[in-house]
């Protein structure tokens, strides 16, 4: 292949009984036209602008050309936009578009050296420091997911909101601080603690693998819990988790507080043998129908030494296909009358599913398990970036795709659906000019999204 790689392009002879020649003369191009949906996102709910408020900028402001909002929003819609590393931002932060959507008129936006100071500050930083002087306050965060979640129900008491508690592995291949071998997983990682309530993040909190993943459980459902109470002085809580969370501390304050909960039970020989009965019956109605047979039993329950009290404990006696018994147990204080065992178990508790979803799409979509900085505060900082990301996803979701064939799209599908649009850039005096392909097979959806979120909020 002949190939002339000087202005007049680069020669790809013979395509569909053509020459085709490539040349880099478009002008300014974007790929990222959708970053118009998430900076109108962002200005519905004033979210990025809150959460750069949750730093402290000890930088001299006469000698500061990238402000931390205008850098927050770089980060976080870089993010949205799978622009995973601060070092993509020294070539994306040239995009005309993003630069613009960030909040600057002309020039660039941050570089990587400039982004790190963001991550690199350590806890008490102040003017005196040197270089990283831009410390987050992880009080202010939590703060600002929970006011999201606050406007997003509405003013009206929702009645019962339920609280999903989980962790998951973040595996660490570097000599990261906190770094903790953890046998179950069988890597070195962090173990984050998330809350969710329905697809709303409450929480995520960065934790190190070594000792009970559940130790601050309590503390941070507390704390939660006395933010909603200010919006919704006389709503029901409920807690929700697997049997990691199956502790004594958190089921006795959920009792004294007036909460309920529905915690999953690790099985254990002396469980298995209470319910006995049921599973030979699961077994009996399996060799009868070919079919997997479920069998419930509820009874009252006491271990014989970590809990203070008999509870209300709920087992699913199953039998598989291929002759296989799972049993599997719950505990709550829920009543009777109000749950039935069968519904308890698979209307209510397995509903917690949709957690261990958006945690998934959190730390995948979103990158929250890049998490490879040196410090502890700087992978905080990054799994704070990760969740104002999910924050802004799940918002646009809500507000501008409802009812349409996306409604429930994940973050990627929406990545590459409606954002990662390629698009021509004009600017002038007082217009941007983004002129997208007119054969972008999305264009009525985005069309839609973009209606609803210029609608009046």
């Amino acid at each position: 292949m002949n190939t002339d790689c000087s202005t007049q392009g680069t020669l790809f002879p013979g395509i569909a009984g053509r020459d085709a020649v490539a040349r880099f003369d478009a002008g300014a191009v974007t790929s990222s036209a959708g970053v118009l949906l998430l900076e109108r996102t962002d200005r519905r709910l004033g979210l990025l602008r809150r959460f750069a408020s949750c730093f402290r900028d000890h930088r001299a402001a006469r000698r500061v050309e990238h402000t931390v909002e205008q850098m927050v929003r770089q980060r976080v819609f870089g993010l949205c936009l799978g622009f995973e590393d601060i070092t993509d931002h020294d070539h994306v932060g040239k995009d005309p578009l993003l630069v613009a959507a960030c909040g600057k008129r002309e020039g660039a936006l941050a570089t990587h050296p400039t982004l790190s100071r963001l991550e690199r500050t350590e806890l008490g930083a102040t003017s005196a420091t040197r270089y990283a002087k831009i410390e987050m306050q992880q009080g202010r965060v939590d703060d600002v997911l929970a006011d999201v979640f606050a406007e997003a129900m509405g003013p009206d008491d929702p009645g019962l909101i339920v609280l999903d508690v989980d962790h998951s592995d973040v595996p660490l291949h570097g000599g990261q601080e906190g770094r903790f071998f953890h046998g179950y997983y069988g890597h070195y990682c962090y173990l984050p603690l998330y809350v969710f309530s329905g697809e709303h993040l409450l929480l995520a909190r960065l934790q190190t693998a070594d000792g009970d993943p559940a130790r601050d459980v309590v503390a941070e459902l507390r704390s939660i819990v006395a933010r909603l109470r200010r919006r919704w002085p006389r709503a029901k809580i409920l807690v929700r988790g697997d049997s990691g969370f199956c502790r004594e501390e958190l089921m006795a304050w959920c009792e004294a507080a007036g909460h309920f909960y529905v915690l999953g039970m690790a099985r254990n020989a002396r469980l298995e043998q209470h319910i006995a009965d049921a599973l030979d019956e699961a077994k009996s109605k399996h060799e009868k129908s070919g079919r997997a047979e479920r069998v419930f039993r509820d009874f009252r329950w006491s271990t014989t030494k970590s809990w203070s009290c008999h509870r209300r404990v709920v087992a699913k006696a199953e039998h598989l296909r291929g002759g296989k018994s799972n049993p599997r147990f719950i505990v709550t204080n829920l009543s009777r009358r109000s749950w039935s065992s069968k519904r308890l178990y698979e209307r209510l508790y397995c509903a917690r599913g949709e957690a261990e979803n958006r945690i998934k799409e959190k730390q995948l979509d979103l990158f929250g398990t890049r998490l490879s900085t040196q410090t502890m505060q700087g992978n905080r900082v990054r799994m704070a970036m990760s969740a104002m990301a999910y924050a802004l996803t799940c918002a646009l979701r809500r507000i501008g795709l409802a009812g349409t064939e996306m409604a429930r799209a994940q973050a990627n599908t929406i990545r590459l659906r409606l954002l990662r649009i390629g698009a021509l850039v004009r600017i002038t005096a007082r217009k941007i000019w983004v002129s997208m392909s007119a054969s972008w097979p999305w264009q009525e959806l985005f069309e839609t999204c973009a209606t609803r979120l210029l609608a009046p909020g």
